[in-house]
Parts: C-alpha cells; sequence; structure tokens
C-alpha cells in the first residue's frame, strides 16, 4: 500500500510540473505570491485510533508532503489541478478507510476545500435566437402598425368627408385622442412594473388580454352613427377607448425586445425582423385601406359642369341639384360601407397575428438580474430614467423627426386631393411609399452595422427633406413617384433606428444603475408618451389651421387658403422639424465605441451576476 501512494504522489508531482510548464512566466511568479491551499487532514473518530495505526502515520506525511508543492494558481488550469488533486486525496483517504474498516475504523468524509464550486458551469446568457422566434415576435407588432396606418393616412378624411363633422371637430377628436393615447402610456408602463411573473410571462397577458376589446373598438371608431348632434362624442370616446387600448398591447410589445435576449446583436435582428414586418403592415393597412376606400373620395360625385348656370325657378338647373343631391347621398352611404368593410379586415389581422406571437415568442425574465433583487419603484425610477442624459436626448431628437413624418403623413391624402390634382393616385403614391420602405429596411440595418446608428439616422432621415420641398413646388404625377421611392427611405430610418438604439440606452442605464430591475417598461412607455403626445399637438394644430383657412366639409374644391396651409403643412413645416431634430441628435453621445464598451462591461456583469446566483444555489 505504502508502495502504491508514493506511486500515486509522484504521478502528481510530475503533472503539477507539466502544468507549471504550460504558463507564462509572469503568471506563475504571481501565482505563487498567493497564498497556499490548505487541505485539511482527514479526522479519525474513536474506533479509526484503535486499529491500522500504520496508515495514520502515513497519511498526514503524504498530505504535508502535497501542501509543500501545492501553491494556488488562480486560473482556469491550476483550479483544475486543484480539484483533481482533492479528489484523488480523497479517494486514498476513503481507500485507508476500507483496510482500516476491517479492523474496526470509520473515516469522517473530508472537509471540502475553500474553493471547491468557485468555477460553476457556465450557462450560455445569450442564447442565439432562432429565425422562427424572430418572424414571430416581429409579427406581433404588425396589426398595430396596420391599423395605425389607416388611421393616420385617412381618419382625418373620414372624420372631414364621410363622418362629416366641422374641421374644429375633427381637430379636437385627433388632438385628444391622440393626447389621450399618450397619457396612458406611462399609466400603464407603471402597472407593467407592478405586474407579477404569470407562466406565459409578465407582457404577454396584457397583450392577450386586451386584443379583443381592440377589435371591437376599432370597428366602431369607422362606424357612422345614424344619429348626426353626438358624432363628435361618438368619434372622441371610441378613439381614445382605441388608443387606451393600443397603448396596453404596444407598451408590453415594446418592451419585450428586451426579454428576447440579452446579446445586442440578436436584438437588434430580431428589431430589424420587427421594423420590416412593421413597415409591411404600414403597407398592408394603406393597401388595405386605400384600395377598398379609394372609390369613396373620387370627383363622381361631383358636378362635372357649371351649376351656377342653372337658375333656381329653371327647371333643367333643379334637376341637376337634385341628381347631384341623390348621387351625393349615394356615394356617401356607399363611402359609409367600405370604410367598415376595411375596418372588419384589418380587425382579422389584429386577432391573427396575436396568436401567432403567442405561439411563437419565450418571454424570458431577467437574465441578469439577481433573484434577490427587488424591481424600483416607478416613482423613483421615473427620476431616474428622466435623469438619464442619452435618453433625453434620443427622446427629444426622435420627438421632432416623427413630428415631421406625422406631418406628411397625416396630410398627404389631403394635399394629394385637393392641392396637386393627384387625387386618382393618391392610393398607388402611398403604397410606393411603404413598399421603397419596406425594401430599405434590410440595407438601412446593414448600414447601422457597418457605420453605426447615429450616423445612419444623419444619412437616413434627411432623404425626404430636397424631395417633399420638389413635391410642394413641381406637383405632378413624375415628380411624385420619385419623391416617393425617397421618401420612403426616410420613412424606414425614422421607424428602424430609434426602436434599434433605445435598447442601447437601456443598457447604458442598466450598466450606471446595476443594481437596478424592471425599468425597461418605463423606458419604453415614456418614450412612446413623448413622441405620442408631439405627434398630438401637430396634428391637433394642423388641422386647425385648415379650418382657419376656411376648410369646406364635403367640398369637392377648397379654397386657396386650403391649397397654401396644405402646401406648407407637406414642405417647410417637416423640413423645419426634420433639422431641429438632427441638431439635438448631434449630442447623443453613444457612438460604436461606446456601445461595444458597454456590451463587454454588460458581460462581465451577466457572468458575475450567473455566479452569485450559482453559488446561492450551492448554499
Amino acid at each position: 500500500m505504502a508502495a502504491e501512494k508514493r506511486k500515486v504522489a509522484r504521478e502528481e508531482e510530475e503533472e503539477e510540473e507539466e502544468e507549471e510548464e504550460g504558463l507564462p512566466a509572469r503568471a506563475s511568479a504571481h501565482a505563487r505570491s498567493q497564498s497556499h491551499v490548505r487541505f485539511p487532514p482527514p479526522m479519525r473518530t474513536s474506533g479509526g485510533r484503535e486499529g491500522g495505526g500504520g496508515g495514520q502515520r502515513q497519511a498526514p506525511r503524504l498530505l504535508a508532503h502535497t501542501r509543500s508543492r501545492s501553491h494556488t494558481h488562480f486560473n482556469t488550469h491550476s483550479l483544475k489541478y486543484t480539484c483533481r488533486l482533492t479528489h484523488s486525496l480523497s479517494t486514498m483517504a476513503q481507500g485507508e478507510s476500507g483496510v482500516q474498516g476491517g479492523a474496526g475504523g470509520k473515516l469522517i468524509k473530508p472537509v471540502d476545500p475553500l474553493f471547491t464550486g468557485t468555477k460553476a458551469p457556465q450557462t450560455d446568457l445569450s442564447p442565439k435566437l432562432s429565425v422562427c422566434s424572430k418572424l414571430c415576435f416581429a409579427i406581433g407588432g404588425v396589426p398595430k402598425e396596420v391599423a395605425a396606418s389607416a388611421t393616420a393616412f385617412f381618419l382625418q378624411i373620414y372624420l372631414l368627408d364621410v363622418a362629416q363633422i366641422n374641421a374644429f371637430q375633427a381637430s379636437m377628436v385627433l388632438f385628444i385622442g391622440r393626447a389621450w393615447g399618450a397619457v396612458t402610456d406611462p399609466v400603464v408602463g407603471f402597472f407593467i412594473t407592478k405586474t407579477k411573473w404569470t407562466k406565459i410571462g409578465r407582457l404577454m397577458p396584457w397583450m392577450l388580454g386586451c386584443t379583443p376589446f381592440l377589435v371591437v373598438s376599432y370597428f366602431y371608431l369607422w362606424y357612422v352613427p345614424p344619429f348626426a348632434s353626438g358624432r363628435f362624442v361618438w368619434y372622441l370616446g371610441f378613439y381614445c377607448l382605441y388608443q387606451t387600448l393600443i397603448t396596453c398591447f404596444h407598451v408590453p410589445y415594446s418592451a419585450l425586445t428586451m426579454f428576447l435576449s440579452t446579446d445586442q446583436r440578436e436584438r437588434d435582428s430580431a428589431t430589424a425582423y420587427r421594423m420590416t414586418l412593421e413597415v409591411l403592415g404600414t403597407l398592408v393597412g394603406a393597401a388595405i385601406q386605400g384600395q377598398i376606400v379609394a372609390s369613396a373620395h373620387t370627383l363622381k360625385h361631383c358636378p362635372t359642369h357649371n351649376v351656377s348656370a342653372g337658375h333656381p325657378g329653371n327647371d333643367s338647373g333643379g334637376e341637376v341639384v337634385k341628381s347631384l343631391l341623390v348621387r351625393s347621398e349615394e356615394y356617401l352611404s356607399h363611402a359609409k360601407e367600405v370604410y367598415m368593410i376595411a375596418a372588419g379586415v384589418i380587425g382579422s389581422i389584429f386577432l391573427v397575428c396575436t396568436i401567432v406571437m403567442f405561439l411563437g415568442v419565450k418571454e424570458k425574465d431577467d437574465p441578469y438580474a439577481p433573484k434577490t433583487e427587488k424591481p424600483i419603484p416607478f416613482h423613483q425610477g421615473f427620476i431616474m430614467v428622466m435623469r438619464h442624459g442619452p435618453y433625453l436626448i434620443l427622446t427629444a431628437a426622435f420627438l421632432f423627426i416623427l413630428v415631421a413624418i406625422q406631418l406628411v403623413q397625416n396630410n398627404f391624402v389631403l394635399f394629394c386631393t385637393y392641392a396637386a390634382d393627384l387625387r386618382e393616385h393618391f392610393q398607388n403614391i402611398v403604397l410606393t411609399i411603404l413598399v421603397s420602405a419596406v425594401i430599405s429596411i434590410p440595407l438601412w440595418q446593414w448600414f447601422l452595422q457597418r457605420f453605426g446608428k447615429k450616423t445612419a439616422a444623419f444619412c437616413g432621415i434627411t432623404w425626404i427633406m430636397p424631395f417633399t420641398m420638389m413635391l410642394v413646388f413641381i406637383p405632378n404625377v413624375a415628380v411624385a413617384y420619385v419623391v416617393a421611392v425617397s421618401s420612403g427611405l426616410s420613412v424606414a430610418a425614422s421607424l428602424l433606428l430609434p426602436w434599434s438604439m433605445l435598447p442601447d440606452v437601456v443598457d447604458d442605464f442598466r450598466l450606471a444603475n446595476p443594481y437596478c430591475k424592471g425599468h425597461e417598461a418605463i423606458f419604453y412607455s415614456f418614450y412612446v408618451f413623448y413622441t405620442k403626445f408631439a405627434a398630438a399637438i401637430s396634428l391637433g394644430v394642423s388641422t386647425l389651421c385648415l379650418e382657419f383657412a376656411g376648410y369646406d366639409t364635403g367640398a369637392c374644391k377648397q379654397p386657396a387658403a386650403v391649397v397654401y396651409t396644405l402646401k406648407l403643412l407637406i414642405g417647410a413645416a417637416p423640413v423645419a422639424f426634420i433639422i431641429t431634430g438632427l441638431m439635438i441628435l448631434l449630442l447623443y453621445p453613444i457612438t460604436e465605441k461606446v456601445r461595444l464598451r458597454n456590451k463587454l462591461h454588460l458581460e462581465d456583469l451577466r457572468k458575475q451576476s450567473s455566479s452569485s446566483r450559482e453559488d446561492l444555489g450551492l448554499m
């Protein structure tokens, strides 16, 4: 037995020398300066002392020899060697116990060494997302954009020409509805932070629960009630209800990005999938709404000759007026019908896409926050978020940029109908803009990875400025389609980049406040709040401008002042807002160098958090 133990000790000494030769000289010198690892000698019971005294003398001698040879090197190789050496000693001690057991002795299990279990098995903190998961996540955002496209392009003209409420009432519906939607964003964000984790996640129940009610409210938004006096209250109520429910869907959906993966590239890739399908949803919404309701906005119900030529007492003049009234009623009834059909189709898209997202996306809990952390209080989180400089700069910059896009989007159909004489082409021009945006999303995704997100924002959003001015001064069909293609590039950039940059801001905040948890909904809800509120103001003010200019509800031709106002709302005003936003964006501090540095620091933080969790599990 003694010869066998000496042979084992000799083999372990040779392995130690091989390990030391493989280390750099500096690491070995530093490691030798560290403290010794002391392996406690096996403790014996009184029965162990009564039998086999020779084994008692040899084991301490072997342990003493081992302690003289084993300095701890605090790295992966030496730690592996230490665990192997500990296992060998425990095995020999157990073998001794078996020999002495025949003499009636028992050996107590040795005390675990100091660093046993320190090297925890590493788990993959940022697994690659499958294409199927990214697609299902992206499909979840499609219905919101389909509905947003329909309301953005057609709700204003629907309220004025189909529901036939005056311009002031229409402006109040649009402004109050958007402002109400903005107010509900932080409220929903607050309740999300208070929501407990369920079997399907913390965010998914919100989206599933609100979808049926959302479909109903959207349908009645496009229904013309039989009474005329209370239509303002009807549309205001259902528009506010729709904005509340769409907020309950959109805020958790936006925050879900942070719970898909901790890898920035995977999140950016999922965001690119999302933006591509959302722009495609915008295209589908404009196509469905535009193609179905296009017949409601033609010139067929307008007079083809001068009605004033007939006198009131003239039979031919009276017949013309009567004929026009009948045709106007027929087309008004037709317009109501086609708008309801479009609303039903879009409502069904909501249901199908939400089910697909639920089946294909698994929401993950915060993967790098220790389980001992508690969510920060909402008011404290709000103060911390509002003090975070990069978030304020990003929000302010895209607030002005998105207001410019909203101005163009909400007044484009009116501009084509009354200011550019493109009434017969507006639906095709809208489709051209959105097709261009869908195609350019992958281009901007490649561009931002190659040149950085800040550079992509400047290059992408400036495209729209010269071309919108060109359409204002040269309002013909050929120029309109050129403007549509170029504007699609800017629309794609304005949709993709803020949602791609916002997770970087959240990561930057996370690095500055490593022990905060549950702040994601605050970031996303208040970002949506500010952009919605600004859009509400711009839309309400633009509709009021049309009222002051003398907009005539249901008329086939508008006064010159209205035409001039529409040109300002499409051209000069968006350009001024875009320039302001880009100047603010110059101050945005998270460059590609900063983003990569944050990524490395966060990876270290996540590894430490993972180790702390596993250590807590071992205790």
